[in-house]
Formats: structure tokens, sequence, C-alpha cells
């Protein structure tokens, strides 16, 4: 058998390893075709104006609740029809809003009245009114201790007990709080303060903050997810706009991806080991977590202006996007089935 010559083994070296890097090229474009999110059902929200604010879900009722802070309401969705079905009017400029399942009461959290009003399950008529103080904004519920959360102010969280509306307690903070996530297995609250340049660490036991880090390089810190099992928390940051990965144990950057613009939700997928980012700039933004220190972008699906919260839901796998009305765009509820 003639044996080929150095050069021509050269060549068939080089072609078999161009020919290893269309292929590969080819499947990574084929896996970045297949999409993460799917547009599935878009609910018209008639009659809202204005801007729309946090989301909840009561999974048992299939309902989903929308603070239309701009319209002073919330809008109550039926999941099982997929239609409008109910609008809880006269509030003052609602900001957040949780279901409390063991309760079967919704919590509204009003940034103009500085009040968090608690509403019974079925009839959705106002129980109780708790006041905490102004620009009342996100809130957290606590099943185990029955407490609810609330940031407001110039930098506080309220403690309110649940069973009784009491509040039970005040966490002083550095700025007002925006996001904040509890640690569902431990005492810790990890909390966004933008205007100080920080994410705060609060032990809900002791009920007061036990340390801060710097948001060095990046600012203007909104959303925040929490991955308690590889001890990372991830932090959107609108300047410059990027995803920030926070090692919990330490408090240290160790890693970061751009982001969609003006971020104001961001979600962990703990079964996919993905990020939801969703911002006003008009983007849903899917991110990979190939390690505890490794990220890469999947997707960025176009969405609409200002739409900026949303709400995933594991248990449904899918993801809520509320849209503003703007312009000749009305407002709408956007669902988005999670892809495998």
């Amino acid at each position: 058998m003639q044996r080929a010559s150095k050069s021509g083994g050269k060549t068939s070296v080089k072609q078999y390893l161009a020919f290893l890097f269309v292929v590969t090229a080819s499947a990574t474009a084929v896996a970045d075709a297949v999409p993460s999110l799917q547009l599935v059902q878009t609910i018209p929200l008639h009659h809202v104006e204005g801007r729309i604010d946090h989301l909840a879900i009561d999974l048992a009722g299939q309902r989903l609740f929308v603070a239309a802070l701009g319209n002073n309401s919330v809008e109550v969705i039926d999941l099982t029809t997929l239609q409008w079905k109910q609008r809880m009017a006269g509030l003052s400029e609602p900001q957040g809003v949780v279901f409390i399942p063991e309760l079967h009461q919704v919590a509204i959290t009003n940034g103009n009245s500085g009040t968090c009003e608690i509403y019974g399950g079925d009839s959705l008529e106002r129980i109780r009114r708790i006041h905490v103080g102004d620009d009342a904004d996100n809130i957290r519920y606590d099943a185990v201790a029955k407490q609810l959360y609330v940031g407001y102010g110039h930098g506080a969280l309220a403690v309110i007990d649940a069973t009784n509306g009491q509040v039970v307690g005040n966490i002083r903070l550095a700025g007002h709080p925006e996001s904040f996530q509890l640690e569902p297995s431990a005492s810790k609250i990890f909390v966004n303060i933008p205007g100080a340049d920080q994410i705060a660490v609060v032990d809900r036991t002791q009920q007061q903050v036990v340390t801060t880090w710097s948001t060095t390089g990046v600012h203007a810190n909104f959303p925040m997810a929490l991955d308690e099992a590889h001890q990372r928390l991830f932090v959107g940051f609108r300047a410059p706009a990027k995803l920030v990965v926070f090692d919990t144990a330490t408090g240290a950057q160790v890693a970061s991806v751009d982001s969609v613009g003006d971020t104001d939700e961001v979600f962990y997928d703990v079964q996919r080991r993905r990020i939801y980012i969703s911002g006003g700039e008009g983007f849903l933004q899917v991110v990979g977590q190939l390690g505890a220190d490794n990220y890469q972008p999947l997707a960025k699906l176009p969405t609409a202006p200002g739409a900026r919260t949303a709400l995933f839901v594991p248990e449904l796998n899918r993801v809520f996007l509320a849209v503003p009305q703007h312009g000749d765009q009305q407002a709408e509820i956007r669902i988005y089935d999670v892809q495998p």
C-alpha cells in the first residue's frame, strides 16, 4: 500500500478537524434553535392602564393575581379558562401580592397608602388593613413561621404575624429594599438595596442585618433569585445590564453574564438549572447554569416595551409575563410554556 505523503497527512487532519467543527457548530445551532420558552397564550387585560408590578399564584384555585399599580387594582386571571375573571379595585398603587395557602388569604402591599391589606381567598373582600410605612413594596411569606415580610420606606422590612395582622418586628436597612429572598431551610434573608450599592444579609431569627456585600462595579440591583443547594444568589443589575452570581457563603462575585435591560424579575428553575430574566427593554432571557460558577446565555425572546414583571411557576412549568398598555399595545398577560 502506498503511504500518504506528510503534506497529504496534514491536509487530512485539517479536513477532519474542519469537519468536526462544522458538525459541532451545526449541533449547537440546532440546540439554540429549540426555544427554552414557547408562547402559548395571551390574555387581554381590558381597561388596565399604567405600570404593572408583581404577580402571585393560587395553585389550588388556579388563579393568577396581577398587581396593576398604575390602575390601582389587582386583576384576577382564571387559569382553568385562561380568561380574565375579576378586578379587585380601589387599591392605592398595589406593588406586591402574595397568596397564603394555609390561611386561604391574599396579601397586597400598597405603595401610596403604605399599607398591607389582607383579603379573604374566596370572597376577595378585605379582612384587615395593616399600616407598615410609606412605599410598601415587595412582600414575601414564610410558611413555617406564618409571617409576612414587607419592604418599605427609606430602608426597612416589616415583619407581620399573618394569623392576626400584628406587626411583630421592623428590620432596619441602609436604603429602600427591592427584591429579597428568604432561605427556605435556614434563617437568612438576602435583600437588594440599590440606593446603598449593597446586598444586606438578614438573620430573621435575630431580626437584624448580620453583614452586607458591596456590589462593586455594578449598580441598580433590583431583582434576585436564590439557588440554595449550590449556595448561589442571582442578582439582576441595570447599570450596566448584568446578571451577577454571588456566593452566599462568602458574598463574593463568582460569575456574571450580560443581561436584558431594565430587568425587574429573575427566577431560578431548579429542575432545568436555568435562570429566567424579564426586562422592560422588551425581552425574556434564558441563562443556563453549567456549574455553580459557569453560566451561558441560551435564548433571548422579544416581548414588548415595559414588560419587565413576570412570574415563574415551577409546578405548572410556565412563565407568566405582564405586558403593560403602551401606545396601541393593550395590557395583557402572556403565558410561556417551559420547554424541556
